[in-house]
This record gives C-alpha cells, structure tokens and sequence, in this order.
C-alpha cells in the first residue's frame, strides 16, 4: 500500500516504515504528525484530495543539511562575493496509512 500526499507545496510518495526527508515542521522529536492533504492511495483517486485520508508520520529529527557555498564572480571587475545556505529539514518516519 502507498500514498501520494502533500506538504510543503511538495509532492511524496510514501508507504509504512518509509523514511523522507521534508522542509522543516513545527515540532519535537517523537511527536506525531497527521498529513490530511492525501492525493492518491493506492488506486483511488482524490480531486483533488481524497476525505478522510491521513498519513500519520513520526518525527525523528530536525536538523540541517550539508553547507553550500554560492560564489558570485565577476571577471572584469574584481569583485567576488561569498555566501553559504544550509537549508533545515526534518527527517519522519511513516508509521500509518488510513483511508
């Protein structure tokens, strides 16, 4: 079994036991969370979501990723500009699919 729903204005497919990586979410370690914006289980379709769905996730934890650097460079002037981004995320775990 599997479910397409969404967060974060991203789209996943998930089924139990998965493991996704999304943009952060408001919350702690261990606590719950119910996804009601299904789109699709299985073979039944929802327009554009389906009642009564929910995928319940459990967060496992909140954290950054990796540094980029972004370098900014203009040859004839000798300028070069430096910037780094870590983006936050939040790694759940799918522990319920209901229909």
């Amino acid at each position: 079994m599997f479910a397409i729903f969404e967060t974060g204005s991203k789209q996943y497919k998930v089924s139990v036991n998965d493991v996704i990586y999304t943009e952060k979410l408001d919350g702690k370690i261990n606590d719950i969370i119910e996804f009601d914006k299904v789109l699709m289980i299985d073979s039944q379709v929802g327009a554009p979501y389906l009642t009564n769905a929910k995928v319940i996730c459990e967060i496992q934890k909140q954290g950054k990723q990796p540094k980029l650097l972004i370098i900014k460079h203009i040859s004839q002037k000798h300028h070069t500009k430096r910037q780094g981004h870590r983006q936050p995320y939040t790694k759940l775990i799918v522990k319920e699919i209901k229909q």
